[in-house]
């Protein structure tokens, strides 16, 4: 059993609710909402890769949740667990220099891929979003896009939505949704995605892919035959309501 739990055991009926209904936050009081920041390095000269950034998203997301710390009887449970209660949200910001640095003595974990590195920080309240982070810009996080080659054997492959435009910022939270999506559904799997670092691939589906892997109406089959989980946001940011914006697929 995992702090992921109640993720697993909500995410065939969300799924099919209406559209409208993913972004329904009107009983929400603005002063308990909770998110995730994760923060993104992009120095101003040397800027990382796209894809190498997103999986270094992925993978520090779910990697707090599943840290020794957010056990049961881990000092981050209660953080966890609360957030993981309500909606997953998560606010990407990005950092340099000595903001990056600053960032680093806050709880949570960093991962670097291919040079590329991501912070992501114990959730919490918004409200309660420590200096070090509210000073940080949202805006601004968009990297161009690269040609990663097809994905290695062996690791789960998060498929972004090829019709669905997003900055670099909302693609990080998006495959940070999809990693922790899958750890909540994948529990044979987890000790040897732990051992890898949860180790993960980013690509852009092609329509086809895109066509033959999504769920439809059938989110349980869609697991059992494909081992394939589905984002569909709440469109918060820069995508409509329903949206499903990223396919995790387990190897």
């Amino acid at each position: 059993m995992t702090v992921l739990e109640p993720l697993a055991a909500r995410y065939a009926g969300w799924l099919r609710l209406p559209a409208a209904a993913t972004a329904d936050v009107s009983a929400e009081d603005p002063t308990l909402v909770r998110a995730m920041p994760l923060v993104l390095r992009i120095e101003r000269a040397e800027p990382p890769g796209r894809t190498a950034l997103l999986e270094a998203a992925a993978a520090a997301a779910v990697a707090v949740c599943l840290d020794p710390r957010a056990a049961e009887d881990g000092e981050w449970h209660e953080a966890v667990a609360d957030w993981v209660a309500a909606h997953i949200r998560k606010v990407s910001r990005r950092a340099r220099g000595a903001h990056w640095t600053a960032v680093q003595d806050l709880p949570g974990v960093t991962v670097t891929v291919a040079g590329a590195s991501v912070r992501a920080l114990l959730p919490g309240r918004v409200v309660d979003t420590p200096k070090e982070v509210s000073r940080l810009q949202i805006a601004g996080s968009d990297l161009p896009a690269d040609e990663p080659g097809p994905a290695p054997d062996g690791v789960p492959v998060l498929w972004l939505n090829p019709t669905v435009e997003m900055t670099a910022g909302k693609a990080a939270a998006q495959v940070g949704h999809a990693s922790m999506l899958l750890a909540a559904l994948w529990t044979p799997g987890l000790a040897g995605w732990a051992e890898s670092g949860f180790r993960c691939a980013v690509r852009t589906a092609t329509p086809g892919e895109w066509a033959t892997l999504h769920p439809g109406d059938d989110p349980e089959g869609a697991w059992r035959t494909r081992g394939v989980v589905a984002v569909r946001d709440a469109g918060f940011t820069e995508v409509e309501p329903g949206t499903v914006t990223v396919l995790a697929q387990r190897p």
